[in-house]
């Protein structure tokens, strides 16, 4: 009697174990490709923010810029809205730090910035989901509103294949201080996707995409394997709605914002021309 009580006892607790999600199969296929939002997906928190912290360590800007710099990306996080005025205001306070400075010297910073303060903020079980789709022979881009320079060095330091991101206008090497185009964010992120898939002979319809943010919705809609990766309260709605997959990495599976929304960023080229652009980096 003893023994059926307790082999008893064990299948009913074994029915109450939830069973954990299976692994998104990623298979080789050269039709198919992965496409990651940066800021609270691959990394916690917004690269911006953290590519600002490493320039007013150099000296970049002062304290007073500082200030208005961090309450510009503090009401974007607590608002959680994103007025037009006030994205314009953060970009062009952004771009004013980097004018006048050449490109070389950004990219150089932007190498030492990653190992200072994005490297350790690299989100484990989003980078394990990256390599798969990599050790499937698989092609991984960062789809992101942050400033192409870091999109780039985090792509590289990741392994990825590139990055679509922001690009400041320059000129013989030095920045102008305006932008190439618009920001990428929102439906941009998927006009970037569908250009790029088209240049690289991609079928949407086989590929995935990641992202924490509503803001992605249409490009995680454009893939045949959408993923929501710490996702907001708006985005895991959306997803629990047309079954999409969930994955959160946070403590406590916390849905508050971690760090800074991606739109506040310095601002991204419109779709077609961040995928002209990533695809010419990666050919040369």
């Amino acid at each position: 009697m003893a023994g059926e009580a307790s082999a008893e006892a064990a299948r009913k607790s074994s029915q109450d174990i939830e069973p954990e999600e299976p692994q998104f199969p990623v298979l080789g296929d050269d039709k198919a490709a992965a496409f990651f939002d940066l800021d609270n997906t691959v990394m916690q928190g917004a690269a911006l923010f953290h590519f600002g912290r490493g320039l007013y360590k150099r000296k970049f800007f002062e304290t007073r810029d500082l200030a208005k710099f961090a309450w510009q990306q503090a009401w974007f996080r607590l608002a959680g809205v994103e007025d037009p005025e006030h994205m314009q205001e953060a970009r062009d306070s952004a771009l004013s730090i980097v004018k006048g400075h050449r490109v070389a010297e950004l990219q150089s910073i932007g190498e030492e910035i990653y190992d200072e303060y994005m490297a350790e903020r690299i989100w484990p079980g989003t980078r394990a989901l990256a390599q798969a789709h990599l050790d499937a022979g698989q092609r991984v881009w960062l789809v992101t509103a942050a400033p192409v320079e870091i999109a780039t060095v985090i792509a590289r330091r990741l392994g990825l294949t590139g990055a679509l991101g922001t690009v400041a206008e320059s000129v013989d090497g030095v920045y102008t201080g305006k932008l190439v185009g618009e920001p990428l964010h929102g439906p941009a992120k998927a006009e970037a996707v569908r250009a790029l898939a088209a240049a690289e002979g991609l079928d949407l319809n086989r590929c995935a995409a990641y992202s924490d943010s509503h803001n992605d919705i249409p490009m995680l809609s454009l893939v045949g394997h959408p993923y929501a990766i710490n996702p907001d309260a708006k985005l895991r709605k959306h997803a629990r709605n047309l079954e999409w997959r969930l994955r959160d990495y946070r403590t406590g599976r916390k849905a508050a914002k971690v760090g800074i929304p991606a739109a506040a960023g310095v601002g991204a080229v419109a779709g077609g021309t961040a995928a002209a652009i990533a695809l010419h980096r990666r050919r040369r």
